[in-house]
């Protein structure tokens, strides 16, 4: 299991990745809004619109200047201001996958493009801004927040953040409290890393927070062997031969942020003879800190262990801090022989030797 809370550190983008994201933005429209004067070096927008063009998602590219945007869209660019814009971006997006839209006039570039994301209801809006997203401190980006959290945010001062960055965070609360489902914002370097990596590069806004536990479908599986894959990288996970990870999926379930986001994984594999169930391969994505993942996947385990009538559920780690959460949860240690023997069949001597066993008794 990784550290809850803490996690893996994203460190390289994996195909695994790009593809789920992929998936998720086919057939969608994303809006990016960026001024024209974050557009003078635009190489990494160029490359993250060809990838989602290539994959079916098409995107309203909302800038201050004609002149910026045109290059990028193949000189298919509109006014904001146009009669019946939803219509006209309909149809204009039929012809070409990436259109420009211009806003300009009395209203600042913030509040123009929260009318346009507004009125277009896109699936999801990315802000780019120079300073990229949101830090607690120095060094430590906050990746997640959801609208309350960003209303407390608020409430608290926004001097250290500064009037622009302030005006920017107030039109986010604007855009999620009017409906729009998700604001990212991130720089221009950092788009494709924000769009297509768990570890995103900005800050994801969302109008709620929750988390949905259910069970792994079929197009969850690509995501949840690369986070599997991860966690024996990391050594937080025992390796595992390709059946055993093949039942980790078929038997496992996800934490999934918005629905959609997968936030960590975990599997409840029986020990039928001992009336016991392992709390296996349970994995947590950084991004996700401080919305409980882990504590979501192992109270959901818990719950099928006792509709299955199970005796106990136990758990494994060498992690000290995962120890921690284990005993943060109602877990007790015990020694390996209070575990079904089953379980030591074949196992790695020298990873038993490191392991720490973890037992919660449901009778």
């Amino acid at each position: 299991m990784s550290q809850d809370p803490a996690a893996s550190s994203a460190s390289s983008t994996s195909f695994t990745e790009k593809e789920f994201y992929l998936r998720e933005f086919r057939g969608r429209h994303l809006a990016i809004a960026v001024p024209a004067a974050d557009l003078r070096a635009p190489a990494p927008l160029c490359a993250v619109l060809g990838e989602l063009t290539a994959n079916g998602t098409r995107v309203v590219l909302i800038s201050t200047e004609r002149s910026a945007v045109e290059p990028l869209c193949a000189g298919h660019v509109l006014s904001a201001a146009a009669p019946r814009l939803e219509a006209v971006v309909w149809r204009s997006l039929r012809e070409s996958p990436v259109l420009g839209l211009v806003v300009a006039g009395s209203l600042a570039f913030a509040p123009a493009c929260r009318d346009v994301a507004l009125r277009l209801r896109c699936s999801k809006l990315v802000w780019i801004d120079r300073d990229g997203g949101l830090l607690r401190a120095p060094g430590d980006r906050l990746s997640f927040v959801h609208l309350n959290e960003l209303r407390t945010l608020l409430a608290a001062g926004g001097a250290p953040l500064g009037q622009r960055r302030l005006a920017l965070l107030r039109e986010v609360e604007s855009m999620l409290d009017l409906g729009l489902p998700a604001v990212n914002v991130c720089t221009l370097e950092g788009l494709a890393e924000e769009l297509f990596t768990y570890a995103g590069s900005g800050t994801l806004f969302t109008r709620e927070r929750y988390v949905i536990v259910r069970p792994l479908g079929l197009d969850d599986f690509d995501a949840a062997n690369d986070l599997i894959a991860r966690g024996v990288e990391e050594g937080y996970l025992a390796p595992r031969t390709p059946e055993e990870v093949e039942e980790i999926l078929t038997s496992g379930f996800g934490a999934f942020v918005e629905d959609r986001h997968l936030a960590g994984i975990g599997a409840l594999l029986i020990e039928p003879v001992a009336r016991a169930g392992e709390v296996a391969s349970l994995y947590t994505l950084t991004r996700f800190l401080g919305e409980g993942v882990g504590t979501h996947l192992v109270a959901y385990s818990v719950d099928l262990a006792r509709r299955q009538k199970l005796a106990y559920v136990f758990a494994c780690t060498t992690s000290p801090r995962v120890c921690a959460f284990f005993e943060r949860n109602a877990f007790r240690p015990v020694p390996a022989d209070a575990l079904p023997p089953s379980k030591w069949r074949g196992y790695d001597p020298a990873r038993r030797a490191r392991v720490s066993c973890y037992r919660r008794d449901l009778e």
